[in-house]
């Protein structure tokens, strides 16, 4: 299939436009929260979605190479954004967590301490901070080859994300099931070649 003229499409996209229309649910989902519009938790459902946009962001960042490669599509312009936009949402579902939801500085260490789920949430944000900082032209000059080796601490975060979501639900449900198998699968198919990790 010849995605010429969807690729050149898609290089006119400005940054700026990815990131705007990125920021439009954040700004919706406070809205609601704000006016009733999320039900009788608003605090636990925003941080819910933030956390779940998180991780569509994070399989849309990590899906660039694979779909390049395999489809032909080149998303390759856009996938700083997409990650800034991943970590602009953990951001957000933290601060809603530590802000909104918890509070209590002692009972948010006891929590990263003692639960899991929070333990591996939190190994994830920590890895993520790094990339998020590096996600500039400036560093990519300073860092020359060392900046590729540092940005695949993305592949680790990716998988301790899901597995956070996979854990902070209760009972069997399929949906964080399918972002720990997608996230996977996704890694699978940048490994398969060498010249996957190098796109």
């Amino acid at each position: 299939m010849d995605l010429t003229w969807v690729n050149s499409a898609l290089r006119r996209i400005p940054s700026w436009l990815v990131y705007l229309c990125g920021a439009i649910p954040a700004v919706w989902l406070m809205s609601q929260a704000l006016t009733g519009g999320l039900g009788v938790d608003p605090v636990k459902s925003l941080e819910h979605r933030y956390g779940e946009l998180a991780l569509q962001f994070f399989v849309a960042s990590l899906a660039v190479t694979p779909l390049r490669r395999h489809v032909g599509l080149n998303l390759l312009k856009h996938r700083r954004a997409l990650g800034l936009l991943c970590f602009a949402y953990v951001v957000c579902h933290l601060l809603v967590w530590l802000v909104l939801d918890v509070q209590i500085p002692s009972q948010i260490l006891a929590d990263i301490l003692k639960r899991p789920y929070i333990t591996i949430g939190m190994a994830a944000f920590a890895l993520l901070i790094p990339l998020a900082i590096t996600s500039n032209a400036a560093s990519i000059r300073r860092l020359g080859a060392n900046w590729r080796r540092l940005h695949r601490l993305a592949y680790p975060a990716a998988l301790l994300a899901a597995v956070h979501y996979v854990l902070l639900v209760k009972g069997f449900q399929i949906e964080p099931l399918l972002y720990l198998g997608g996230i996977i699968l996704l890694l699978l198919l940048r490994l398969r070649s060498p010249r996957l990790s190098r796109a």
